[in-house]
């Protein structure tokens, strides 16, 4: 089992170019079903795996209290592998081809209203390098709507401010082109010019936001700075990186923006994960009513 999942994993790096996020989630997922198949006694993929086992191993994951999602990207991971299986012959028949994905309970994520937005960039303290670069993230992060791994991994060659526009690399290192913004612009070139020499010290980086070593800033401690600044301004609901993307594609749409424009700007492949923001806006609107309407 171990080297077939080896051999998928290397297909999906060189053959289908999916990001490292993307590949870690996969390889996270096949491990876990080949640990029950061993828990089972299935060694045997030909004979062993058919339908039955992968609903029995889905249904685990449900009894564990997993979300439908979770338990949905479980199958599709199992289903992409015996796909891959079955066209280099390594397997007859795909056992789920007539398994349906769970079903996901409808979920909009958390926006911040326009207050909370300026509440939230308000927050850092442009007297330190450290200040400068958090509000040039921040600013960057409501400006373009990117994700928290295209921001920290943004480059001094990739970051256009004459023009006022970044390059960045999404899911499947697609390539797009997002504008920044003169709020942002200004912020960055700020950073630049004041914050990011005195966090880089003698070394020497590509990328545009540092830590206190001078190194690429991470994931990780980005989410820690974010909900710092969400504590200090007062913002009660639960926020991460996303939650400003999730921000700057709801505030475009609500001030005119068509739907095909946030999508590429988001980056989406398919044009229906962006329009769950056009859910937002109704709700939005239905709030809105209740609220004021004398009849409502």
């Amino acid at each position: 089992m171990d080297k077939h999942i080896d051999n998928f994993i290397n297909y999906l790096i060189v053959e289908r170019g999916l990001s490292p996020n993307t590949i870690e989630s996969y390889s996270r997922d096949l491990r876990k079903f080949a640990d029950y198949l061993d828990r089972e006694g299935i060694t045997d993929l030909l004979a062993g795996v058919d339908s039955v086992v992968v609903i029995s191993f889905t249904m685990s994951l449900r009894k564990q209290g997993l979300s439908s999602k979770t338990t949905g990207r479980n199958l599709s991971a199992i289903r992409m592998f015996f796909r891959f299986l079955a066209r280099e012959g390594t397997v007859s028949a795909d056992p789920t081809v007539n398994i349906e994905t769970p079903r996901n309970r409808a979920h909009l994520p958390t926006v911040l209203n326009l207050s909370d937005v300026d509440a939230l960039l308000a927050q850092p303290d442009r007297t330190t390098p450290r200040g400068l670069r958090d509000k040039a993230m921040l600013e960057v992060l409501y400006a373009t709507g990117v994700r928290v791994s295209e921001l920290v991994a943004l480059t001094m060659e990739n970051l256009n401010l004459q023009v006022g526009y970044l390059v960045t690399f999404g899911k499947g290192s697609k390539e797009r082109v997002v504008p920044l913004g003169e709020a942002a612009v200004d912020c960055v070139n700020e950073y630049i010019t004041h914050g990011r020499p005195l966090l880089l010290k003698e070394n020497n980086s590509r990328f545009v936001f540092l830590n206190g070593s001078g190194k690429g800033l991470t994931r990780q401690g980005f989410w820690k700075i974010i909900r710092r600044y969400a504590l200090k301004a007062g913002i009660d609901k639960k926020l991460s990186p996303h939650t400003l993307r999730h921000s700057f594609a709801t505030h475009l749409l609500e001030n005119g923006a068509d739907l095909r424009s946030v999508q590429m700007m988001l980056g989406h492949a398919d044009i229906s994960t962006t329009q769950i923001y056009t859910h937002l806006t109704q709700e939005r609107l239905k709030n809105i009513h209740l609220q004021y309407h004398p009849r409502a």
